[in-house]
């Protein structure tokens, strides 16, 4: 399917330098917020206090969250589970107080104005649990990483993996940048959607990494950089329908998802943006500043040495 006809290639690589530049400049202040913000982690990281509550009714959670925002826990999440009448309440740790008595008194001021409400289920994250999520965490993105990187390099050639996986952390530094700029709470939902971003990132690489080997072997004229360009634009038409489309439903559950989808809707938002731009703009360069040719990506034929009579 073929909505977007270009009767001309787009010259994307004469503007490899410009959009490079961009990239490593977001990239540099990215990791600046990171390191001088840190990010907003949630509960499960750094420990505090997880309560279950029932209603005999639907209950309101902008309702119960305005009250915890009395108590100055304005970095509680708040939301329903299973039913309308079951919520769930993660409180950060409050300087001063003892896990029961944090969850006592969130208690009592749900309790003083809601339907009969019944604490269901109390725990407490300790920070050790908290150090252990992170670090299998990190491990995830690494693993995830060396595996992009192993596959690339097995179907196309070590320059496509390179250039992916710069592309890939590229995206995924650029997401970590803004939750620590805004300070956007990272919840173990936020890190799943940065895997899923990941993934999401390496399927566009992959499919103009192999327009661009199919171009190599079927156009005989032309620069590399007039190849890739044919490559990228051939595939922009099946670019804008996929994430145009994707883009829809992650902004509806951005928009409409309420609190507990926020976060995994914002890091979606933000790593699909800038998963087309790096696999268009980014990793593409990079592959011809590696100096990806023709030779590289198609084994020469070995002429076969005629029998002497």
């Amino acid at each position: 399917m073929e909505f977007f006809k270009f009767k001309q290639d787009i010259p994307f690589m004469s503007y490899g330098k410009i959009t490079t530049f961009i990239s490593l400049i977001t990239f540099i202040l990215s990791v600046f917020f990171i390191y001088s913000r840190g990010l907003n982690l949630s509960v499960e990281f750094t420990g505090g206090t997880i309560m279950e509550v029932g209603y005999s009714q639907n209950v309101d959670l902008h309702k119960i969250r305005a009250q915890l925002k009395q108590l100055g826990l304005e970095q509680a999440t708040v939301q329903n589970i299973e039913t309308a009448k079951n919520v769930f309440i993660r409180l950060p740790n409050k300087k001063g107080f003892t896990s029961a008595q944090l969850s006592n008194q969130v208690f009592s001021i749900i309790q003083y104005d809601g339907p009969n409400p019944q604490l269901k289920k109390v725990e407490f994250v300790g920070p050790a649990v908290g150090q252990e999520l992170v670090t299998n965490g990190l491990l995830a993105i690494l693993f995830v990483c060396i595996g992009i990187m192993v596959y690339l390099a097995i179907r196309f050639e070590w320059r496509f993996a390179i250039a992916a996986i710069i592309a890939n952390m590229h995206d995924v530094i650029i997401i970590l940048g803004c939750f620590a700029f805004f300070q956007w709470e990272f919840s173990l939902v936020v890190l799943a959607a940065v895997l899923a971003v990941l993934g999401y990132s390496v399927n566009e690489s992959v499919v103009v990494f192999d327009r661009i080997r199919e171009n190599f072997r079927t156009i005989r004229t032309g620069s590399v950089a007039e190849i890739i360009n044919n490559a990228i634009t051939a595939t922009m038409s099946r670019t804008i329908i996929t994430h145009g489309c994707t883009e829809m439903m992650v902004l509806s559950m951005l928009f409409f998802g309420g609190q507990s989808l926020h976060g995994f809707a914002m890091a979606l938002t933000i790593g699909i943006l800038f998963g087309i731009y790096s696999s268009v703009l980014v990793s593409s360069p990079i592959v011809m500043w590696l100096g990806i040719s023709r030779e590289n990506l198609i084994k020469p034929e070995k002429r076969k040495e005629e029998a002497i009579v």
